[in-house]
């Protein structure tokens, strides 16, 4: 079936089909005709009557060829998602009929979002197009190119007798040279990355089409998942994967929605007086036969599965119930913090959204802290994000940048984004006590802060040692195991009774304390 037509290139072929196979074609019959008829006479009418009926078939013939003329994209002329299938299946049953082999490559431009949030919409999809004709000019006149989203491509090549790995690696590697060449915009140069599955027949796990093309989309999330432009080949445990991943998330979704998910707290105290100063909300999964399932396996597919923000719902509810409560039993904690992604921080009306819960609450802004990671304040525009912080900001919340030190945020992004506190990451705190260099960077850290009028946190405490070198080198807030580990709410009050004993401070706990 890709064969018919090898003597056309492919964007030749395209071009035909789009222009004598749409309404245009007849509405430039009659203007045809009658110019025929006055250059050439009657003679010349006949055959232009003729023969353009004749050219309208081919081009439907051609069409058939290119697996799905009526569903071509508009932006790159090629066809989507449905001929891939087609052509896919004729290509495996002839292979398994002649005993030749093929494959599915699919490749996505990374991070497509955020670049077409910076130069539009329409400069995103002449990107796209241009992206499709770089591939195009590499691939051979019957390989099969096709748009299966707005930044993915898939190609399938036609049945041929030797295909191994070490073949499939190197045409991986040509598609993902031609997507990664530097493309000029604007007076600019704009640099892609692109992660690249594949799937071999000989590695699929039935003669369809429609597997080939589906492990070859498994291949491409696990490369997704590896990094920037990593390249990966489907193989029979990468389904197995995909399944037991499958099955999670849709435990994870009912567990979501059933109160499985549950917040927890881990309580940041003073390095001054020892006191609470605050508690961080952090998403715990207590499955019913598992146990506690680490938020590293269900958090990613949460967030694939579209569910973020809903689990953001499910922490800020919790987090706010848990001040009241505390106030209520006479252990008021100063402040509670809750995580947000940067889809969360993207949303148009978070901001009235957080005032209406705070108000719900009867609770002030000054209660609630909002952190953000280190990773998504470097990587935001001036958008919705920074204007959502602003407002925030403004409201009374607080904000916390939180694994300072692990990303690429500048200096003034502190400033834009309204930070008031920065968390000190992890890396830097292990061994704090004893490494010389490890107290150089804090120090030097803890110096800019000051400078900046903005507070300090050390997170990932998990040794008394570090806990007193943070407090002699001037960090006023700790977080860390060696202060307590997150804890369900029915055990904060105890922790914060226990805690206040050991301060030497009677406790404040309970109804009718005063």
């Amino acid at each position: 079936m890709a064969g018919r037509h090898a003597f056309l290139p492919q964007t030749l072929r395209n071009t035909l089909t789009r222009v004598l196979n749409g309404p245009q074609a007849l509405a430039f019959l009659p203007a045809f005709a009658l110019g025929a008829f006055w250059l050439g006479g009657e003679e010349a009418l006949i055959v232009v009557a003729l023969g353009m009926p004749i050219l309208v078939l081919i081009a439907g013939a051609l069409g058939a060829g290119t697996h799905g003329a009526g569903t071509h994209d508009a932006a790159t002329g090629l066809p989507q998602s449905d001929a891939m299938i087609e052509m896919a299946e004729a290509s495996m049953a002839h292979a398994a009929a002649a005993k030749l082999k093929t494959a599915c490559f699919v490749i996505e431009i990374e991070e497509f979002g955020r670049i077409a949030e910076r130069i539009g919409p329409g400069a995103a999809e002449t990107l796209i197009a241009r992206s499709a004709t770089r591939l195009q000019t590499i691939l051979r006149n019957d390989d099969g190119l096709f748009r299966m989203g707005e930044a993915r491509f898939g190609v399938v090549l036609p049945p041929m007798p030797r295909l191994d790995l070490e073949t499939g690696i190197q045409m991986a590697t040509r598609l993902q040279t031609a997507i990664e060449e530097p493309l000029a915009h604007d007076g600019r140069t704009i640099y892609l990355s692109a992660g690249l599955g594949f799937c071999l027949s000989s590695r699929s796990p039935d003669d369809s089409g429609t597997a080939l093309v589906e492990c070859a989309g498994i291949a491409l999330d696990e490369a997704r998942r590896s990094g920037p432009s990593a390249v990966r080949a489907y193989s029979p445990e990468m389904g197995q994967i995909r399944h037991r991943r499958d099955t999670l998330c849709t435990e994870a979704l009912i567990a979501l929605e059933n109160g499985e998910i549950l917040p927890w707290f881990q309580p940041q105290i003073s390095t001054d007086t020892g006191h609470v100063t605050g508690f961080e909300t952090l998403a715990r999964w207590i499955h019913p036969e598992r146990g506690l399932i680490p938020p590293a396996d269900f958090l990613p597919v949460l967030h694939e599965a579209g569910q973020i923000e809903r689990l953001g719902e499910v922490m800020l509810y919790g987090a706010l119930t848990a001040v009241n409560a505390w106030d209520a039993a006479g252990a008021p904690v100063p402040t509670i913090a809750i995580n947000m992604t940067g889809e969360e921080l993207r949303n148009p009306k978070l901001a009235d959204r957080m005032r209406w819960e705070l108000d719900r609450f009867d609770l002030a802004p000054g209660r609630l802290t909002i952190e953000v990671l280190e990773s998504v304040v470097a990587g935001a525009p001036e958008d919705m994000t920074a204007r959502n912080l602003a407002r925030l900001s403004e409201m009374g919340c607080r904000i916390d940048l939180d694994d300072f030190g692990a990303g690429h945020a500048s200096l003034a992004a502190l400033r834009r984004f309204a930070i008031g506190r920065i968390k000190i990451d992890r890396s830097f705190i292990t061994h704090v006590d004893g490494d010389p260099e490890q107290q150089r960077m804090v120090n030097a850290i803890l110096t800019m802060a000051d400078r900046l009028g903005i507070e300090t946190l050390a997170e990932g405490v998990e040794t008394a040692g570090e806990h007193a070198m943070l407090a002699q080198l001037g960090c006023r807030h700790v977080q860390g195991f060696a202060i307590g580990r997150p804890m369900p709410f029915d055990a904060t009050l105890d922790w914060m009774r226990g805690h206040a004993a050991r301060l030497g401070t009677p406790p404040r706990i309970g109804r009718g304390s005063g």
